[in-house]
């Protein structure tokens, strides 16, 4: 039975798979059989999937006549806290986020705020080798400053979670400046956050423009604003200030800050509504507190001892940071001995809020500070400038224990520094870069990279120089100080304004007038009921204990006039803005002390040309010449040690010395050249000589001829005796000829040779009428015919004769009546002489001499006339001879005659005729 139930089986089992694979051996079966899979399988397909709802909220407000709209739940939807804040088209998304636990040990709240810029939102791709953004830049740092500084003081005390905010410019039209957005972005997040944060703030910027504030101005608006107000607060106080101006006066600024509360205020409200409708409730996070038994412990045993230290006058800044150090040890011995480890894990912070509590308590009951100042007392100053004279500029200023070393380097336009930033302009010629070094604090430190502290102190120095610098046009040199901190007690940055504002006066800058910068205290009691302020006093010159421990740090800056810069930063949640007013008036007076103090010192510009200070030339070319410069620029550079830069068809020359910078141009005109002017002196290289005269190569390029007759002041024989080929002169312009070629002279060049001295014989009347009645009335009338006839008819030897007969008896009876002349005067040549004293006897020679020299004219010379000539040129068969008026005639050898002449020999010749072209033709007399 059992084997027919196993045979059956296994015949069931084969016809199966016979009806599986028939099919298959049917042709087309294959394919029938896959498409009905295939139909199966799009029954059994997936649904397609649904549409995601992002359920988004807006706070929409208005302010200054721009829509302002907060956004959140769009984006970033992981983020504690995310807010999209828009005006115009300019989009800038803040998140913020928080660590679930603290650090037990940690005593400090561990904010982080990173703003980005990047480049996609403008539509630029970056420039960077690999085409991305690098580490923060300048910019980036001082906006997360704006965003810290009135977020900060807002979080719970004890709240020592690490936070992060972040901060990204999603788009931007280059109108508005997203630092203020980004604050505001910031508040909006942390509110819709579980973070606990006593906020919101409201962050707004104020200018003024022509008198009239404006509010949140665009950038081309704050490029005519002599205001850039941040003002930062809560509902009823303020978190933070930052101003630059253009000396704006205590009563203007004040006006400012009062509009800017006003309008501040309006982006709460649309914060709060948000939070109501989007935010997430607050969580319960631990909060690193110390009990009041541990922290009346350790005040009973650390009070007396600090109160000791800080009543002693005569501690230095490091001796009494070495007793409270002593005074801590102590107690946390004591604290050991009886193994309290809650009073030991918060001994740091606890001993800091003792001293904090004695030193208010001193000051606001007392008026007593640290150092034994009153409380509107400046510390002692020094002011000293050209500390290094070989720099361009330098100055070291100390107050007190706070001293700073400022130098400053000038160079071209071309070493401005370039700007990546969204908006504002590309670049700028003026930088202060403060550096804060650990010795100054006596402290060892790695140096790293930018440090937010020290662009932030170095940026509010800038701001305050920037108002008094010339403008650009008017001195076109790109200007950079560095403020190196030597010692800090308190207040370096306004230290770096007063370095700075010397050490550009030693440089030569021609600021206006002295800025100068003073940093203003806070020490308030609150009323514990109210939470409000009761009782305050304000510090003029705070040091850096009293800065630590007090509530607030004014720096502020300016001149006589008015205030250039402001930074504000408080501890507490916030300040009446009637405190923060009231701070303005001592901060002025101290102000003008320290200027008085300045102006001792250094109350002027020195000369840009004095010292050290470089050259600096602006020159423009055609866009030929530009090629021809970028072409030699290396060349130059290297051949005379100046710098050389083109930007936007000007080329810019800067060298250390005048004498580089003479080089340079010399350089610069030759290889490449200028525009032709008649008159201008040019360099130059002799190219060929030719028996007419040589060619010189000059200004880039250029050929000129310069003629035999230009080469000297004296008659030139050959062109080789004065130039050769390679040689290089200056030469002058003096004109072109028809052709357009250049004429250049040398002998425009050189100067003038000094006229020869020759004395005048002045005669009587009486002596002119004795050789009027010698010679007789028929002579004198053959001699004016004579005359006469010179001048319209050919000459006549008969009549030449006459007139040689004349003048002979004439030089007879001067010699034999020379001794008996009583009125005879005699008069000095133009070089000041007084005259001859003696007239010696006249020979045959000096009579024939003197005749010359009076009032000899060329075209009236007949044969048998004796004048004196010069030796112009020497040709193998006579010479070239120069008359006194410029006139050339000529005398033939003879083969008995002299021969060794030289050029510009003054020769006694004789008119003994004319060749056909009328050139007199002269025999030598001896």
């Amino acid at each position: 039975m059992s084997m027919a139930v196993a045979s059956l089986r296994f015949l069931a089992r084969r016809q199966h798979r016979l009806r599986l694979a028939a099919p298959l051996a049917v042709p087309g079966a294959r394919a029938a059989f896959l498409s009905d899979v295939a139909e199966d399988a799009q029954l059994a397909a997936p649904p397609p999937p649904g549409r995601k709802v992002l359920e988004s909220f807006r706070e929409e407000f208005e302010i200054g006549g721009r829509l302002i709209a907060f956004e959140t739940g769009k984006i970033a939807r992981f983020a504690n806290g995310s807010v999209v804040i828009s005006m115009d088209d300019t989009h800038v998304l803040s998140t913020v986020a928080a660590s679930k636990s603290s650090d037990p040990v940690r005593d400090f709240l561990p904010l982080t705020v990173d703003y980005q810029e990047k480049q996609y939102a403008q539509g630029v791709i970056p420039t960077t080798y690999m085409r991305r953004e690098g580490a923060p830049k300048e910019r980036e740092l001082l906006c997360g400053r704006i965003i810290d500084r009135p977020i900060r003081p807002l979080f719970p005390r004890g709240f020592y979670h690490e936070v992060q905010i972040t901060t990204n410019v999603i788009s931007s039209d280059g109108k508005q400046d997203p630092d203020v957005m980004a604050a505001n972005a910031s508040s909006a997040a942390l509110m819709l956050s579980d973070i606990p944060w006593n906020g919101p703030i409201g962050v707004i910027r104020v200018g003024r423009i022509d008198g009239n504030f404006v509010l949140n101005p665009t950038v081309d608006e704050l490029g005519l604003s002599d205001l850039n107000l941040i003002y930062a607060c809560s509902r009823d106080k303020t978190l933070m200030i930052d101003v630059q101006a253009r000396e704006i006066t205590e009563r203007d600024l004040q006006a400012g800050m009062k509009l800017a509360h006003s309008e501040a205020v309006k982006y709460i409200d649309p914060q709060i509504r948000l939070a109501k409708r989007a935010g997430k409730e607050k969580r319960e996070y631990k909060l690193s507190m110390i009990s009041d038994g541990s922290y009346e412990k350790i005040r009973t045993l650390s009070e007396a001892p600090i109160e000791e230290v800080f009543t002693d006058k005569t501690y230095g800044k490091f001796e009494r940071g070495e007793a409270l150090e002593k005074i801590t040890q102590s107690v946390k011995l004591k604290l050991e001995d009886e193994c309290d480890e809650e009073s030991l894990k918060f001994l740091s912070k606890a001993v800091d809020t003792v001293r904090k509590q004695v030193i208010r308590k001193r000051i606001i009951k007392e008026g007593l500070r640290l150092d034994g100042r009153q409380l509107d007392e400046v510390r002692p100053l020094y002011c000293e400038s050209s500390t290094y004279p070989i720099l361009h500029g330098s100055a070291l200023f100390s107050r007190g224990d706070t001293q700073v070393l400022c130098t400053v380097t000038l160079g071209a336009p071309g070493d401005a520094q370039r700007l990546d930033s969204i908006v504002g302009p590309p670049s700028k010629r003026f930088m202060l870069h403060y550096s804060f070094p650990p010795f100054s604090i006596n402290e060892v430190a790695k140096r790293g990279g930018l440090n937010r502290r020290e662009v932030g102190h170095g940026t509010l120095a800038e701001k305050a120089l920037l108002a008094v610098l010339p403008p650009e046009g008017d001195f076109p040199y790109t200007v950079r100080i560095n403020s190196e901190v030597m010692a800090s007690d308190g207040s370096t940055s306004m230290a770096s304004v007063c370095g700075g504002s010397m050490a550009l006066m030693d440089a030569g800058i021609p600021v206006r007038e002295h800025v100068a910068g003073v940093s203003v205290g806070l020490v308030s009691e609150v009323d514990p009921m109210t939470g409000d302020i009761s009782t305050y006093r304000i510090l003029t010159d705070i040091l850096g204990l009293e800065d630590h421990l007090g509530d607030m740090d004014f720096k502020i800056a300016g001149t006589r006039k008015g205030i250039t810069a402001i930074q504000l930063d408080i501890k507490p949640a916030g300040i009446p803005l009637d405190i923060v007013c009231e701070s303005l008036e001592p901060a002025r007076k101290a102000r003008n002390q320290i200027l008085d103090r300045m102006d001792q010192e250094i109350s002027s510009a020195r000369a840009i040309n004095d010292g050290s200070a470089p050259r600096l030339a602006t020159l423009s070319f055609s866009s030929d010449s530009l090629r021809k410069l970028l072409f030699h620029r290396k060349k130059i550079e290297q051949e005379t040690g100046a710098r050389v830069s083109v930007s936007d068809g000007t080329v810019t020359i800067v060298a250390k010395t005048q004498a580089v910078m003479d080089k340079a141009l010399e350089k610069v005109e030759f290889l490449v050249g200028r525009e032709i002017e008649v008159g201008k002196t040019y360099k130059g290289i002799v190219s060929s000589i030719k028996e007419y005269g040589a060619f010189v190569d000059f200004n880039g390029g250029q050929q000129g001829l310069l003629h035999i007759s230009e080469l000297s002041h004296e008659p030139v024989s050959k062109v080789s005796d004065i130039v050769t080929v390679g040689q290089v002169l200056s030469l002058t312009c003096i004109g072109q000829d028809v052709r357009g070629n250049i004429k250049l002279s040398l002998k425009a060049t050189l100067p003038h040779p000094p006229k020869k001295k020759s004395a005048i014989i002045i005669r009587s009347a009486v002596d002119c009428d004795a050789q009027d009645d010698a010679n007789g009335p028929a002579k004198k009338r053959s001699k004016v015919a004579s005359s006469k006839v010179a001048k319209s008819s050919p000459r006549v030897y008969k009549q030449a004769k006459e007139q040689q007969e004349v003048r002979t008896v004439a030089a007879k009876k001067a010699s034999s009546t020379s001794s008996v002349k009583k009125n005879k005067k005699v008069k000095a040549d133009d070089s000041g002489s007084n005259g001859l004293d003696n007239i010696p006897e006249l020979d045959i020679s000096n009579t024939l001499k003197s005749s010359v020299l009076k009032n000899f004219r060329s075209g009236s010379m007949k044969l048998g006339d004796v004048v004196t000539a010069k030796v112009y040129q020497i040709r193998a068969y006579g010479l070239v001879l120069e008359l006194s008026d410029g006139v050339r005639g000529m005398h033939k050898f003879v083969e008995s005659s002299r021969k060794n002449f030289e050029i510009g020999e003054e020769l006694l010749v004789k008119c003994a005729s004319f060749n056909a072209k009328g050139v007199p033709v002269f025999s030598l007399l001896d």
